[in-house]
């Protein structure tokens, strides 16, 4: 229960907050996807410190792909993504630590591209013409519904284990609750736009693909924990 009244304290504090700065958009927008971008590296860099990864040019990589996403779209978000390979041999180089170079830039590049590239493409998806508004507060409020509903069914109800190798808290019963809520998040959102935006059948398929995600993401934040022997990466 504290874990569940920590979890609405901060949403009911910090989801005005997020959805004014993705309506406002541009810069506003870059900004707030730059805060999540440099929190999430901090916390997976910091789960595989003994790997070494090069930090900097992790941070470096994935700000650069924010900022080719505001500034140039797709392609300049992927450009900006790719230096981080560069800036990673280059950091590792001088740094000249012991850990295995493949592994220290691989887990560098992963960072940037995981985070970095992937709230990229939430700038971009702001910058839809007409419809980036209700496409990212659209595709957010799915994630959220998504999310709260398998936590609240997982915890009341669940009883059959999704993966208990990987992350014992996950039940099926959560993972049909969420998958219900986050595909009918998407088709409330969009129905009025049927016409002009989605049809019904890509809304439902927009829906579909969330539900999918979104928990496979958890999953694999839960495997890599686990490698690294972390309870818990949410500080």
């Amino acid at each position: 229960m504290s874990t569940l009244w920590s979890r609405i304290l901060i949403s009911a504090a910090g989801i005005p907050v997020v959805l004014w700065l993705v309506y406002l958009g541009g810069w506003s927008m870059f900004a707030l996807a730059a805060a999540a971008t440099l929190v999430g590296l901090h916390e997976l860099y910091w789960m595989t410190r003994t790997l070494r990864p090069v930090v900097l040019a992790g941070y470096l990589g994935a700000l650069a792909a924010l900022v080719g996403a505001t500034t140039g779209g797709p392609e300049w978000a992927l450009a900006g993504f790719l230096s981080t390979l560069a800036l990673a041999f280059v950091f590792k180089g001088v740094a000249g630590t012991r850990q295995s170079t493949a592994v220290s830039v691989s887990l560098t590049v992963l960072g940037a591209g995981w985070i970095g590239l992937g709230l990229a493409h939430a700038v971009l998806l702001r910058d839809i013409p007409e419809h980036g508004i209700l496409a990212a507060f659209a595709v957010l409020l799915a994630v959220w519904a998504g999310d709260s509903a398998a936590f609240l069914i997982g915890v009341l109800f669940g009883r059959h284990k999704l993966a208990p190798s990987v992350s014992p808290g996950k039940t099926w019963e959560g993972l049909i609750a969420g998958t219900a809520a986050t595909i009918s998040a998407i088709f409330f959102a969009f129905y009025q736009e049927k016409d002009d935006f989605l049809s019904i059948p890509q809304m439902l398929a927009l829906g579909v693909v969330i539900a999918v995600v979104a928990p496979l993401g958890d999953l694999f934040e839960s495997a890599l924990k686990r490698d690294m022997d972390v309870k818990d990466s949410s500080r």
